[in-house]
């Protein structure tokens, strides 16, 4: 790749860590100004810094997704900065466990606000600056593979991340005679600072649970973040033509294959 988003200005939810600072840090490589968005002020200042060093543009501004004013005042904070958004990136997640018998309602409505209801206002402000400016544009959603039935400890996170993969198609068709390109991916377990923090907390691992979790998946490792970044620019570029409306695996398992 070779400056596939040159001139464009790109906001990242959840851009401060994990796979969300992966996209930014691609993005930023390929051309783009770039606007992250978390609670983690510090991580946020630190990949700030990391990416004006190598002469890019940069903002971070600190948001809470769940929190509806907060999402729509980064995309006007965003706009103001950069001047507009060209490209979105619903990065931002929560996959604090719970089953569907022990999910309380405030566990429930903490997914569906971070995971669901952050996105749609994120991408509805997106999307009403691209339409005011009668311009093209392309959001990529973050989403999950266990969108399609997932783990019995996941219930609320599947329901929420479900619930975002159909938004995603839904949108796409919606502004499809806007060009506003609307995609998401689907991705599998991926080594994260996040997801050492989860198997930590809720799983009792040790330090060697990378080594453990490779030795049972097909490619020996998990997914890595600056190939899902990699992937995810491409998306938001113009080399991936036409395609929107498409939810793309990410994964070393195949949905439906039985051994």
């Amino acid at each position: 790749m070779d400056g596939l988003l040159t001139d464009k200005v790109v906001l990242i939810s959840g851009g401060t860590q994990g796979v969300g600072a992966g996209i930014a840090r691609a993005a930023a490589r390929e051309g783009a100004a770039v606007v992250v968005t978390g609670r983690r002020r510090s991580a946020g200042e630190t990949l700030i810094a990391e990416l004006r060093g190598r002469g890019a543009r940069a903002e971070y501004v600190p948001a809470d997704v769940a929190d509806v004013a907060q999402a729509r005042n980064s995309v006007a904070v965003a706009v103001q900065r950069m001047g507009r958004v060209d490209c979105l990136v619903n990065a931002a997640g929560l996959t604090a466990r719970g089953t569907l018998l022990d999910t309380t309602p405030e566990l429930f409505d903490q997914h569906i606000a971070v995971n669901l209801r952050g996105p749609f206002f994120l991408m509805q402000a997106v999307v009403a600056d691209l339409l005011r400016r009668e311009t093209a544009g392309t959001i990529v959603n973050i989403i999950s593979t266990s969108e399609l039935g997932g783990q019995p400890y996941l219930a609320p996170y599947v329901a929420a991340k479900a619930g975002l993969a159909g938004l995603t198609r839904n949108a796409a068709h919606a502004h499809r005679f806007d060009r506003i390109r609307i995609n998401g991916v689907d991705i599998g377990w991926t080594d994260t600072e996040g997801e050492d923090a989860t198997q930590r907390t809720f799983h009792n691992a040790g330090d060697d649970w990378r080594e453990q979790a490779g030795r049972a998946l097909p490619m020996g490792r998990l997914s890595q973040v600056s190939e899902i970044a990699d992937f995810v620019v491409f998306l938001l570029s113009d080399r991936s033509g036409v395609v929107t409306g498409s939810v793309i695996d990410w994964d070393q398992h195949v949905p439906g294959g039985r051994d």
